[in-house]
């Protein structure tokens, strides 16, 4: 039996943009289909994470070691590529909740040239800079040379990134989670593939009274770098054409259109890109320092640093597929002008981002050094990582809070003080606590450092979420 047009997706987001009443059911089920394809498709990229880090950690410390230095600021990097995407999906978004869907596409195809010339600027000071970033960052001389060329090999992928960034925010705003969800699975099966062939070497299998020869590279963290860019560039290309060929509100076949970015469309697109830009350089570069700060300890501290850091991912990446399903109901919300609906969906999606996590915070603790030795046959990594997700455990349900509510703040268009509270938050507190208990805690300091900032960040989302603030600005659905 086919479900009631009123209980489908698509049928519950025509309620909004059509100014029906929806009830608590219907809005809780809305809810749960745009965060369910969305929560598995992060826990899909975690597991892609888990797969990669034990390949690599296989190899030694030193190889774990040579990617975890360089990770955070490839986070700074793809943070300031996914702020750019946001601004542009985040107009589309309302602009659908409006029923302006030519607009919405005008704005799609200036932001897919806009977007492309941002990530190849980025891309060459990336480049530029590879040779020099791992030695910045005090790594030893053991790992610098690793360090650099995973680095250099991940910028001169990254403008495919953005556009995967691009397409699946725009997917994503338009009300499409699972299209963007299923090809971010197929990313990880992918990724492990070819990370097997490119980081192992050839070698002989015997299986079901037969030797096999499974071909392999055998180049290492090069590898891994190798094999995670060639399986992004394949669902880059796949998410581009399903969204300009495919998509119901989207695609651009429907009517012809300029794609030359115009002066009101990437204003509005800075506008709301530009704080969450700022929030990720000056994040990053706490984080980078933090790297700095942990990269003194050795590298057993900074493999078991990096290693729990994506461990720990496992609880809070559902918060940000939730997330995400905030900033769609609550930007299609906000461009209908049902500022009731605005609050409701936020409040819901916080509690269901709040619980999840929760969950997920005990699991974390129960199976710390479980989730370590999966990634790495080192016991003094395995037993300091698992110390460090012990600590972190308890700071889950404020830190889901903190990520719920950013998407709620996103999806109204209001990105400018929530990112003056995460900089702050993240410099007064975590910075300064992990300089001061680094010296006599070593590098558990550093998280219970962590846990207290994530704490204190929650509980001052929530307060800007219950005061109602984020919801007095004003929509975006100007002519595109």
């Amino acid at each position: 039996m086919k479900p009631k047009k009123t209980e489908t997706k698509d049928g519950l987001l025509a309620m909004i943009r059509n100014g029906q009443q929806m009830t608590l059911r219907q809005q809780l089920l809305l809810t749960a289909q745009l965060s369910i394809p969305a929560i598995l498709a992060e826990l899909s990229s975690i597991v892609m994470q888990y797969i990669d880090a034990s390949m690599v950690g296989s190899l030694g410390a030193d190889d774990s070691a040579s990617i975890g230095l360089v990770s955070t600021t490839l986070w700074l990097f793809g943070g300031m590529y996914n702020a750019v995407a946001t601004g542009f999906a985040v107009q589309v978004a309302h602009l659908i909740g409006a029923k302006q869907s030519a607009e919405a596409r005008s704005v799609l195809r200036q932001s897919l040239v806009a977007a492309l010339l941002f990530s190849l600027s980025l891309a060459i000071v990336g480049v530029a800079i590879s040779g020099y970033l791992p030695i910045w960052l005090g790594g030893n001389e053991r790992i610098v040379a690793n360090a650099s060329r995973y680095f250099l090999i991940f910028m001169l992928g990254m403008p495919l990134l953005m556009l995967d960034f691009l397409a699946t925010g725009m997917l994503r705003c338009s009300g499409n989670m699972k299209v963007p969800s299923a090809l971010n699975v197929l990313m990880c099966v992918l990724d492990v593939v070819f990370n097997f062939f490119f980081i192992f070497p050839s070698h002989h299998l015997h299986l079901l009274g037969q030797d096999w020869v499974l071909p392999g590279m055998g180049m290492g963290v090069v590898g891994a770098a190798i094999g995670t860019i060639l399986a992004e560039s394949v669902v880059c290309c796949l998410m581009l054409w399903y969204l300009v060929t495919r998509s119901n509100e989207l695609r651009l076949n429907q009517e012809r259109g300029s794609f030359r970015p115009r002066a009101a469309c990437v204003k509005r697109a800075w506008s709301i890109g530009f704080p969450m830009g700022i929030q990720h350089v000056v994040m990053c570069s706490a984080q980078i320092a933090i790297t700095a700060i942990v990269a003194p300890l050795g590298s057993v501290a900074i493999a078991a640093n990096s290693f729990a850091i994506t461990a720990e991912s496992l609880c809070y990446m559902p918060g940000y597929g939730i997330s995400d399903a905030a900033t769609t109901l609550v930007g299609q919300s906000m461009g209908a002008g049902r500022r009731y609906l605005m609050r409701r969906f936020a409040y819901i999606t916080v509690t269901l981002g709040m619980v999840v996590m929760s969950v997920m915070g005990v699991l974390l603790y129960v199976a710390a050094p479980l989730m370590m030795g999966i990634m790495s046959p080192v016991a003094e990594v395995v037993e300091l990582g698992a110390q460090c997700l012990r600590i972190e455990a308890f700071a889950e349900p404020l830190f889901a809070a903190a990520i719920v509510c950013y998407g709620v703040f996103v999806g109204a268009g209001d990105t400018l003080t929530p990112c003056w509270m995460n900089v702050g938050s993240m410099w007064a507190v975590r910075l300064t606590l992990a300089a001061v208990l680094v010296g006599s805690l070593g590098l558990a300091g550093v998280w219970v450092a962590m846990c207290v900032e994530l704490c204190f960040r929650g509980t001052i989302f929530l307060i800007r979420l219950f005061s109602g603030r984020w919801m007095r600005r004003q929509k975006m659905v100007a002519n595109a």
